[in-house]
């Protein structure tokens, strides 16, 4: 009966976003019309030549690829998120950034067409969070089934991100100008290369290291006795014992804990606001918020952030796709998706070879050159790195 309930739920949820899809399509298409019609036509820089073949959402000239090509960058971002658990988003963004072109597009039309030049601005960063949502989404779902989420707290994180997802498109969907936008989301590249580099110093290691033996205690103590003591079955997984509006208590293997709501809605809000702003997933945030603010186990950190992000994402992409009328090439989106789902299965059975600290270093090293050349190319008008 469980698995019809969850089969039907999920039909639905399949129904509902195709219709939305169809309807919100529908809408924006004007709103795209109406900001080519006002496009000088011609075959100069910052101009519609309407005999070219159309590329990305069907804008003639647009860059285009083959659609292998987007699964292949879509498997290389989901083997990243599910490898090292951040900065997925992060070179989703790179490849709608960079790899495919689309922001030096959107830049062209700062001159001659501003209007189209922001509109495809806001669909960079709404393509962006399609990509982080799917992994959200596979990542809540298999840890409520594990009983490792603590959906109280993500419902809190949740709420604070669902007023910022609705203030931060309001105040910016058609005001961000690309190269703005390239620049502060090098600084967000910085912020993820930081933690990365801090999470392989000495320092960093020695922490994990304690965090790990904490980790292994509270197996030992509490979920191998759990499993062991059938009379003690009804303690294992998340189990909400109190609400409150000043605290929520909940046990975890018979572990009690608790938190006051006020603070993971404050968080969510700000987290939440950062990654509607730039377009990413913000687990890089809600882990350390998590496991350092609120001094949660690592067992039910990562399926509550993942609740979290999802919810943050829906929002996100519904302010930006239905209220503001941003359009997206649903064609780039879907193969991405194939993508992200294969590299999500390929992480974890891969990064087993690759030393946790090197793979770290490695994409440390990645992300400095990303933020530097990005912070130059949208802040000084030039990246000082190639490629960027």
């Amino acid at each position: 009966m469980r698995k019809h309930t969850w089969f039907v739920l999920g039909l639905l949820a399949v129904l509902a976003a195709i219709v939305t899809m169809v309807l919100v399509e529908a809408s924006w298409a004007g709103k795209l019309e109406e900001a080519i019609a006002k496009t000088p036509t011609g075959t100069g820089k910052g101009m519609i030549d309407p005999q070219a073949p159309k590329g990305f959402m069907g804008i003639p000239g647009a860059p285009s690829h083959f659609w292998l090509f987007y699964i292949l960058w879509g498997v290389w971002v989901g083997w990243i998120f599910s490898s090292v658990g951040a900065f997925g988003g992060i070179m989703a963004g790179v490849g709608h950034i960079t790899v495919f072109g689309l922001a030096d597009f959107a830049g062209s039309f700062k001159k001659t067409s501003p209007a189209l030049g922001k509109l495809l601005t806001d669909s960079i960063r709404t393509s962006n969070q399609y990509l982080v949502g799917l992994s959200a989404l596979i990542s809540s779902f298999t840890y409520y089934r594990m009983g490792r989420l603590v959906l109280p707290l993500g419902a809190c994180l949740a709420g604070g991100g669902i007023l910022a997802g609705y203030l931060v498109p309001m105040l910016t969907a058609g005001k961000l100008d690309v190269s703005l936008y390239v620049g502060f989301f090098g600084l967000i590249v910085f912020a993820v290369a930081f933690v990365l580099f801090y999470e392989t110093t000495p320092r960093g290691q020695e922490r994990k290291k304690a965090a790990q033996a904490a980790a292994r205690a509270f197996e030992d103590i509490h979920i191998r006795k759990c499993a062991m003591d059938e009379s003690g079955a009804h303690a294992c997984g998340v189990r909400v014992t109190h609400w409150g509006l000043q605290r929520i208590i909940f046990t975890f293997y018979g572990q009690e804990f608790s938190f006051n709501p006020i603070w993971p809605v404050l968080g969510g809000f700000v987290i939440n606001g950062i990654s509607a702003f730039i377009g990413v997933g913000g687990g890089f945030l809600y882990v350390p918020f998590l496991t350092s603010a609120a001094g949660l186990p690592m067992f039910i950190v990562a399926g509550t952030s993942a609740l979290a992000v999802l919810i943050g994402m829906i929002v996100n992409i519904f302010n930006m796709m239905v209220v503001q009328k941003v359009p997206v090439d649903f064609l780039l989106i879907s193969t991405e998706l194939i993508g992200i789902a294969i590299g999500s299965v390929l992480g974890p059975v891969t990064s087993k070879k690759i030393p946790e600290v090197w793979l770290k270093r490695i994409f440390v090293v990645l992300a400095i050159y990303v933020g530097v050349g990005y912070l130059t190319k949208g802040f000084f008008g030039k990246s000082i790195f190639p490629g960027m």
